[in-house]
């Protein structure tokens, strides 16, 4: 499984990855091969302010549908677009061209709650 050890983790399985006060967010490789096929992804929060662990969005695949959280409090300014029409990006290329959002960040001291690549290891295996 790939955990890229330059990430930062949340326990809902998202990675994040800082550019500045501007944040890059998907869901790592554990999640997509828990969740499995992903056939649709909805973010209707482009524009908006939200806080830390709020839904920004949802993620469907197969077998189920799931929320996304924020990781950080922030303006969702931007979500891939070619997600729209290939979401199978996301179990393809997790951590690249399968990324979701991107975020300005309101509290970028919130990045020191986030897991780091041994926690996250932690958290996954047990």
């Amino acid at each position: 499984m790939n955990i890229p050890d330059n990430l930062k983790y949340t326990k809902e399985h998202e990675w994040i990855r800082v550019e500045g006060d501007v944040v890059v967010v998907g869901v790592s490789d554990f999640a997509q091969g828990e969740l499995g096929d992903i056939v649709f992804l909805e973010v209707e929060t482009i524009g908006e302010t939200l806080e830390k662990e709020e839904v920004f969005g949802t993620i469907e695949a197969v077998k189920t549908v799931s929320d996304m959280f924020m990781p950080v409090s922030g303006e969702v300014i931007e979500f891939n677009e070619a997600l729209a029409d290939t979401p199978e990006l996301v179990n393809k290329d997790p951590y690249g061209e399968g990324w979701m959002i991107k975020i300005k960040m309101s509290n970028p001291a919130e990045l020191d709650e986030l897991l780091d690549v041994e926690a996250y290891k932690e958290l996954i295996n047990g």
